[in-house]
C-alpha cells in the first residue's frame, strides 16, 4: 500500500538549504486562533524554552498574575531576558488565558513561512492512484488509458520544494505527461521525453489543453491556471555520442553538422552538408565552421577533436 519516491541532490547540504516549504494547508492552519481578540489576527503560542542550560537564558519570569516561573528542569528559557522584556512590552508573550501559565511566544498565522518537508505523504495531501487515473481518462479514452499515472498534487508536491517560478522541470520517461502539465500551471519551464507514438497522442493532446486553459482537472483551480504559454515538438536522432563522450562510430559528417550547428546557433542547419568544405551556414550575419585537426571526411571523424569557429 505504499509507494516510494527516491531523492537525489547534487549536494544534500545546498538543497536542504534552498528547497522550499510546503505552503500550510487548512488542517495545519486550525491550531492558529485567536484567543484574546488581538489586531494582529489568528496566532499560535510557542513554547519559550530550549534543552540544555545557558546562564544568561536562566531567569524567573513573573506572570501577570504574579506567580513565579522558573525553566523547567533539564531547559531554559530561549531567550535572553532583554529579548523576552521586548516581546512582552510589544504584547507577543501569552501566559494563558488564566495568564498563570510558562510563557509562549505569539507568532502569527501570516508570519509562517510553511512547513519543513517531511518524509511521509499521505494520500489526502497528494492523491492516490485511482485519483490520477480519473484525470488521465479526462482528456484520454480508456483504449489509450497509461496504466501507472501520477496524480497532480503529488507531482506538485515535489516542484513546489524543489523549484521555483521560471525553473526547468525534465522528465526523461513522461509516461502519460504529468510532470508538464503541473509544471506549465506552476509557472515552471519544463522538457518531457517519450516514445514518439505516446509523444503526439497522449501527451501532447494533454499538454495541449493545459495551454488552451480547457484542462480544468488536477491541480487547476488549486494554482489559479487559467491558460496560456506554449511548447514545442521535437523528434530525436540517433544518438551522436556514446557514454563516455566520444563520438560513436559511423557517425556522417552531416549528422554532426547539423549538431554542431545547432549546439551552437540555437537553429536547424539551413542545408544538408556534405562535408567537402568545413563550411556549415551562416548565422546573425556569422558563417560557422566544423573544423578538425586532420583532413576532412568520414575518417577524420573518429578519434577527432572538434572544434567550432564562427568567422565574420
Amino acid at each position: 500500500m505504499h509507494e516510494y519516491i527516491l531523492l537525489y541532490a547534487k549536494d544534500p547540504e545546498r538543497f536542504k538549504n534552498t528547497r522550499n516549504r510546503i505552503p500550510l494547508d487548512a488542517k495545519s492552519a486550525k491550531v492558529y486562533k485567536n484567543l484574546n481578540s488581538d489586531p494582529g489576527g489568528r496566532w499560535r503560542a510557542i513554547p519559550m524554552t530550549a534543552q540544555g542550560y545557558r546562564p544568561n537564558q536562566m531567569y524567573s519570569i513573573t506572570t501577570p498574575s504574579g506567580k513565579a516561573i522558573q525553566p523547567p528542569k533539564g531547559r531554559c528559557w530561549s531567550l535572553i531576558e532583554p529579548e523576552f522584556l521586548k516581546l512582552r512590552e510589544a504584547g507577543r508573550i501569552w501566559f494563558g488565558k488564566k495568564g498563570d501559565s510558562a510563557p509562549g511566544i505569539i507568532r502569527y498565522l501570516d508570519e509562517v513561512e510553511g512547513l519543513v518537508p517531511w518524509t511521509w505523504w499521505p494520500h489526502e495531501e497528494v492523491g492516490h492512484t485511482d485519483e490520477a487515473k480519473k484525470e488521465m481518462l479526462s482528456f484520454a479514452g480508456r483504449d489509450e488509458a497509461f496504466e501507472t499515472p501520477k496524480p497532480e498534487r503529488l507531482l506538485k508536491r515535489i516542484i513546489e520544494i524543489a523549484t521555483n517560478k521560471g525553473d526547468l522541470v525534465m522528465d526523461c520517461f513522461a509516461g502519460s505527461g504529468t510532470a508538464g502539465a503541473v509544471a506549465h500551471k506552476m509557472g515552471r519551464r519544463w522538457i518531457l521525453c517519450e516514445i514518439e507514438d505516446q509523444c503526439l497522442s497522449l501527451i501532447g493532446r494533454r499538454l495541449k489543453s493545459v495551454v488552451e486553459g480547457s484542462d480544468t482537472g488536477g491541480v487547476t483551480e488549486e494554482v489559479l491556471w487559467r491558460g496560456g504559454g506554449g511548447f514545442k515538438y521535437c523528434t530525436l536522432g540517433d544518438p551522436l555520442f556514446d557514454e563516455a563522450g566520444n563520438i560513436r562510430e559511423n557517425v556522417k559528417f552531416p549528422e554532426l553538422a547539423a549538431h554542431v550547428f545547432f549546439t551552437e546557433t540555437g537553429s536547424p542547419i539551413p542545408k544538408q552538408v556534405s562535408g567537402k568544405t568545413p563550411f556549415l551556414g551562416i548565422h546573425d550575419g556569422k558563417a560557422v565552421y566544423l573544423l578538425f585537426n586532420g583532413v576532412l571526411g568520414d575518417k577524420s571523424i573518429k578519434g577527432g577533436n572538434v572544434l567550432t569557429n564562427e568567422v565574420l
